[in-house]
């Protein structure tokens, strides 16, 4: 097994929900279920990866607040080295609706804090070596992005490939926030979009040839991943073949922080030398584990889906 580790947003998220139709001002609705669990990208990264029993680490900061020592509460001894931020916690409020779609209500916080000085800190190079990182709430996180060629060069002397997931820009992808990100994934091994975003960048329409316009920004051994929702998820491999896995009818229950769960199983079979196509089996099948569950769960280790690739 490959190492792995965690770079970015981790937050407070409490979910309610579902909310239909959205409430007039001044009024109150009741709702069915709340959840306060560990959230942002790399949160969600980490609780995946608990899941599927793998090692990881993540670098990532918190608030000086009570929400900042519940969330390094929750992640235990991975959290130790965590920097406490001068700042609040970020909290992101998630209202579901019924169809499955879902409206945030984020603070700023203290994600914009999170410096590269501070991430180098908490990550051995060394020990990560021939790993993956994966890089995400670029948009969230103001001091780390503006030091990305910092950590692309520290990543590249360290052999670590890094994986990127911006998230969704704050003010949509603006030609500035495209092109920034083109010139991120230069740098980088492996893409995690979803379609809108992978159709947004490059500007075609259909979501395999957009995925391989991708590619071609990217280094000649990067994989470019689309995740498509209730669609399953599509992956171009190094050599330029393509790759597709459906997702399973489910129920869906709270679709809040699904890409990041995708990522988190794709890139743990993949630190494993998984099959590309059970790479996006295992992003898929927790991924959509997750979304249909009450709290929240994800399925098999990833020990059960080694053993049914190889057989």
């Amino acid at each position: 097994m490959r190492p792995l580790a965690a770079i970015g947003n981790v937050n407070v998220d409490l979910i309610l929900g579902p909310a239909e139709p959205w409430p007039k001002p001044g009024t109150e609705i009741i709702v069915d279920h709340d959840e306060l669990r560990v959230g942002g990208c790399a949160g969600n990264n980490a609780l995946a990866w608990e899941s599927l029993g793998v090692d990881y680490v993540i670098a990532a900061n918190v608030g000086n607040d009570q929400f900042g020592a519940w969330l390094k509460e929750a992640l235990g001894d991975r959290s130790r080295d965590w920097p406490v931020e001068a700042a609040g916690t970020t909290l992101s409020v998630g209202i579901t609706h019924p169809d499955g779609e879902r409206t945030f209500f984020t603070t700023r916080g203290h994600l914009p804090l999170l410096s590269f000085q501070e991430v180098r800190t908490m990550l051995d190079g060394n020990r990560l070596r021939g790993g993956y990182a994966l890089l995400s709430g670029s948009f969230l996180t103001d001091a780390l992005s503006l030091a990305y060629d910092a950590l692309f060069d520290w990543a590249d002397a360290h052999e670590i490939a890094v994986a990127l997931d911006t998230g969704w820009p704050l003010e949509g992808w603006t030609e500035a926030n495209r092109l920034k990100t083109l010139a991120w994934l230069k740098r980088c091994h492996c893409a995690l979009f979803n379609e809108v975003e992978t159709t947004t960048l490059t500007g075609q329409s259909d979501p395999a040839e957009a995925a391989r316009s991708l590619k071609s920004e990217m280094p000649a051994d990067a994989i470019v991943v689309v995740k498509r929702g209730p669609n399953g998820a599509l992956a171009i491999d190094r050599n330029g073949a393509a790759f597709s896995f459906p997702a399973p009818s489910v129920q869906v229950v709270d679709t809040i922080g699904a890409g990041d769960v995708f990522n988190a199983g794709f890139l743990a079979a993949l630190a494993a030398d998984m099959p590309l196509i059970d790479c996006l089996k295992t992003g898929v099948t927790i991924a959509s584990r997750a979304i249909s569950t009450l709290p929240r769960r994800y399925g098999e280790p990833l020990s059960a889906f080694i053993e049914e690739s190889r057989r």
